[in-house]
């Protein structure tokens, strides 16, 4: 889950479970069982798919409310929430206080509730739903976002070896190559070496080969 521009605002971290494989815990609260689910997605409708998959599994489930957050590491955080027909306030809003609190980005949890026919009443929703919330995000595996730089680069094919040399020793990785008279080359450097790279590339090139950041 590498970060995407250098712009990237540092100290968030994302869930790595995928959809297929969340994170995963329950608890039973008077009757009625929580079940937490957790895992990444890039996109909204990403999210969304993964709320109705859940939906899908427990289809006799009472209630099964999220929260997702996106983008926050880029500074343009979305998110979504639902309470799924709990008191507003006390189902989506706990989860979504869970991921914010957690500095989590890029992810969705839902809690799945199969009703036990004891009212929990509005503050005993809320500590329940957070409660599972951060049970599955306890389960997880959280990846910490590294801010990185991302380049394109244009090299002769002599020069590649020594490329990819210094290019492993920042801590970088190549995206994509096109391979025509000369190497065009996409790649990204964590933000803290970029400065270091870019001057390795340009002593060890001669400045023939010219780094362009995006």
């Amino acid at each position: 889950m590498g970060s995407e521009h250098n712009d990237i605002i540092d100290g968030f971290s994302t869930i790595a479970n995928a959809a297929d494989a969340p994170a995963h815990d329950s608890f039973v609260e008077k009757k009625s069982e929580f079940i937490g689910d957790a895992c990444h997605v890039e996109t909204l409708d990403e999210a969304l798919a993964f709320v109705q998959s859940v939906r899908d599994r427990h289809p006799k489930a009472r209630h099964v409310a999220f929260a997702a957050i996106l983008g926050a590491a880029q500074g343009a955080t979305k998110e979504r929430m639902s309470d799924d027909g709990e008191p507003s306030g006390t189902a989506g809003k706990p989860i979504l206080d869970v991921i914010r609190m957690g500095k989590l980005t890029d992810c969705v949890i839902t809690v799945t509730r199969y009703f036990g026919g004891i009212l929990l009443g509005s503050g005993g929703l809320i500590r329940a739903y957070s409660t599972s919330a951060s049970m599955a995000v306890k389960a997880a595996d959280i990846e910490r976002i590294v801010p990185t730089q991302h380049y394109r680069v244009v090299l002769e094919y002599p020069w590649l070896g020594r490329f990819e040399q210094l290019l492993a020793q920042a801590g970088g990785k190549e995206e994509d190559k096109e391979f025509t008279d000369r190497i065009t080359m996409r790649l990204r450097v964590p933000s803290a070496n970029a400065v270091d790279f870019e001057a390795r590339v340009v002593e060890a090139f001669n400045a023939r080969a010219r780094l362009m950041r995006f």
